[in-house]
């Protein structure tokens, strides 16, 4: 769908994209950035909704009596009790874009700007495909221990904001 979206002689909105290429190699990298936000913006909010509500109701009843204002609660409440679930979610988001493969790999008919190393798992496959699976093998192990060191510096760099 979202090729079609993009792509200037089949998407349906012709008038944005005659005049603004997508798919050009200097944005397609947004183009897919879009696409990944769309498609994961209703789970990372799924797990934040649910944080808000497991929050106590008597934690608001009690802000309201000593006289906090809406915005108050958000700030002095509900943001540094959801924290833990964005902290996730930014996690999530780190795995996820290590994982890219999907979106890449079907914007890739329609723009010649995707390349076979666009992401590193497309990287993985095309090696996989030639094929060279103790490369990608190799490749594979790496991307794991990419995306361990970067997760771990990203909850890591948390941890201290969160204490202090």
């Amino acid at each position: 769908m979202w090729g079609f979206l993009y792509s200037p002689s089949l998407s349906p909105f012709e008038a944005i994209t005659s005049g603004v290429n997508f798919l050009s190699a200097e944005l397609v990298l947004w183009a897919v950035a879009n696409i990944v936000t769309w498609v994961y913006v209703g789970y990372n909010m799924l797990i934040i909704y649910s944080s808000l509500l497991a929050i106590p109701t008597e934690i608001y009843e009690a802000a309201r009596l000593d006289g906090a204002s809406n915005l108050q609660i958000a700030w002095r409440i509900k943001i540094p009790l959801v924290v833990p679930a964005i902290i996730l979610t930014g996690v999530f988001s780190i795995i996820g874009t290590l994982q890219l493969l999907a979106e890449p790999q079907t914007l890739r008919s329609f723009s010649s700007a995707i390349s076979s190393t666009f992401t590193p798992n497309l990287a993985v496959y095309t090696t996989a495909s030639v094929p060279n699976y103790n490369l990608a093998a190799a490749f594979s192990v790496v991307l794991a221990l990419a995306t361990f060191v970067l997760s771990f510096v990203f909850l890591k760099a948390t941890q201290r904001k969160v204490s202090q």
